[in-house]
């Protein structure tokens, strides 16, 4: 069964968090799509996917790239999924209805964006309805979890 993951962003920006999440889940020999809410966002992650840490950086690639069936990584504003991805990114708003296909659904979202809040409990309630769900929230550089829900049976 999928599993939705909500992550509150409050002490580090979308740039700082979402790196470690996708280097975690290319540890378990996943894959990810990325989901962006406009082209500007999706060029920019781009770029600091390659650039975000010296020694390091995640292979991807993007929208209209050759191959994407082969990338581990993939940025999109669309609903495409080439690579089989296991899990699924949503950032800046970005949304999907349907979370079968995916061991995980990750949806981050800024906590000084009331836009943003509202749509993540929007989000929080079609997920809960029919997936495990659960709550993160940053507390100083750590992740704790502050809420879970099951799906009904």
């Amino acid at each position: 069964m999928p599993e939705a993951l909500f992550y509150h962003l409050t002490a580090h920006p979308l740039e700082r968090a979402l790196p470690d999440l996708l280097e975690r889940t290319l540890a378990k020999g996943w894959r990810a799509v990325v989901r962006c809410s406009s082209a500007e966002r999706m060029e920019a992650l781009d770029t600091h996917l390659w650039t975000y840490r010296d020694e390091s950086f995640l292979p991807h690639a993007r929208t209209g790239c050759p191959a994407p069936e082969r990338q581990p990584i993939y940025l999109t504003t669309g609903n495409e999924i080439p690579n089989k991805a296991d899990a699924l990114f949503l950032v800046d708003a970005a949304d999907t209805d349907d979370f079968s296909g995916f061991e995980r659904v990750v949806i981050l979202f800024a906590g000084d964006d009331d836009a943003a809040l509202s749509m993540a409990r929007a989000q929080w309630k079609r997920a809960a309805a029919s997936v495990k769900a659960t709550y993160w929230q940053q507390d100083g550089g750590r992740w704790t979890k502050a809420r879970e829900s099951t799906p009904p049976s």
